[in-house]
Order: C-alpha cells, then sequence, then structure tokens
C-alpha cells in the first residue's frame, strides 16, 4: 500500500534527537518524530518518595503533558488519565534499565512536554527521555565504575492498516485509521519492557502480534543507533556496570 506520507510500511518518519537543548535541566533533549515534536528535561533532586528514605535507593519517574498548542483544536492544560498513564509508562521504561542502588537517595524527573503532536508521542517521549536521563546521570556520576544506566531503552509504534499491511510508525492519520495500534518499548539487549496492543476496530490473531513486535525491533534498533549519535561521548557511559 501507499502510505499517507510515501513511507515504506517498515521505514521510520524522519528523526531528529539533540540533547542539551536547555540549560537549567541537568540533562535534556528534542525529539522530533516527522510532525511529533517532544522537549523532555531530566531535573535532579536530594530527595526520594517516602518509601524510599533511608533504603539509600534512588528513583527515576516522569511527567507528561501535551502543551496547549500541540493540537488542533487547543489541547486543554489539565491533568488527565491519558497523561498519568503516558508518564506512567515512560517512568517504567526508565527504570527498566536502570539501577537505583547506585545513585544514593536521589530522584531524576524527566518532564516530557509535547510542542507539536502527529502520533506517537508516546513513544518518542520514551526514547527522547532516554538521552535527557543519561545526560543528567553524568552530572552526578561519582563512581568510576557503577554508571547507573545499564542499557539503551526505546520505543516505537506498529500497526494494522484497513488493508491489513502491519505499518512501522504511525502519524496521527494512521493511527486514526488502525484497525490494531502497538506500542513496544524495548532494551537494547533485545529485552521488552512494555507491549501496549489494542485492537481499535478488529481483533487481532497471534500472527500478527509476532508481526508487529518483528516490525518494532527493527525501527528500535534504528533509534538505539539515533540515540548514540545524540549522546556522543556520554554513550560510552551506558552500560558501565560491575
Amino acid at each position: 500500500m501507499t502510505r499517507i506520507d510515501g513511507r515504506k510500511n517498515n521505514q521510520l518518519r524522519e528523526i531528529f534527537l539533540e540533547r542539551h537543548f536547555q540549560m537549567h535541566p541537568a540533562g535534556s533533549a528534542i525529539i522530533e518524530m516527522g510532525n511529533t515534536k517532544v522537549i523532555c528535561a531530566a531535573t535532579v533532586e536530594d530527595k526520594v518518595p517516602p518509601f524510599l528514605k533511608g533504603t539509600g535507593t534512588g528513583w527515576v519517574t516522569a511527567e507528561y503533558s501535551m502543551l496547549p498548542g500541540s493540537t488542533d483544536p487547543r489541547a486543554v492544560r489539565k491533568s488527565n488519565g491519558r497523561a498519568a498513564e503516558i508518564q506512567r509508562l515512560i517512568g517504567r521504561s526508565l527504570r527498566a534499565v536502570t539501577d537505583l542502588s547506585t545513585f544514593g537517595e536521589r530522584t531524576i524527573t524527566v518532564d516530557c512536554d509535547v510542542l507539536q503532536a502527529d502520533g506517537g508521542t508516546r513513544t518518542a517521549s520514551i526514547t527522547g527521555a532516554f538521552v535527557a536521563m543519561v545526560e543528567a546521570f553524568t552530572t552526578i556520576y561519582e563512581d568510576e565504575k557503577n554508571f547507573p544506566v545499564k542499557d539503551f531503552v526505546a520505543a516505537i509504534s506498529a500497526g494494522i492498516s484497513a488493508s491489513g499491511d502491519k505499518l512501522l510508525d504511525l502519524n496521527y492519520l494512521e493511527d486514526f485509521e488502525t484497525l490494531a495500534d502497538c506500542n513496544v518499548v524495548m532494551t537494547g539487549a533485545g529485552e521488552l519492557v512494555e507491549v501496549q496492543i489494542t485492537g481499535e476496530k478488529k481483533s487481532f490473531n497471534r500472527a500478527d502480534l509476532n508481526e508487529l513486535l518483528d516490525l518494532a525491533e527493527v525501527g528500535i534498533k534504528k533509534l538505539f543507533d539515533v540515540q548514540k549519535d545524540a549522546l556522543g561521548n556520554l554513550a560510552w557511559y551506558v552500560g558501565r556496570i560491575d
């Protein structure tokens, strides 16, 4: 089939990812996946949630929001269930590749704010948030061996079109029309952190799921390369845990 923007079924949108986008946060990044644009800012605080006080263990969490001008019509500036679900997903994804025992009772909070939405905002947020988090950790890295981030993590969407084609990295119109929508979070080791799949307009079978996972893996491996390029020499730190 011919996609709306002319891409092949297994082709990512054009990607731009740059770290140190903001002056004040310990780590920051801007990511663009086609027309979707998200800014990710990682802040370090010398405190942890109550359930971790006195344990010597740190915490990584996230907040997510869509700025009013990110959509048409205007997005309402308020907390909602969707935003809460997405920020929990981002936090889980980042913690999956972080050794919380290595940086003391500190909290890394990554704020993901959608500047412009055209599908895939949660997956772009995860991919960009990882870069911001790594940069933030380099500002408090004290141990010469045990860097807190043990692996890469990134995410992408895939879906089944009305014609039955499996598509990678859905934009908004493709996501709106898809029969089944799948978001996949994966580590550099190839392990799955989370798979969110929904039969929007039609049920799907196990073979469909396997195809979508294979397609997502192809895309995520490319995103790892983009993350490494954005991190530059900081990519060397990832995985330095004895």
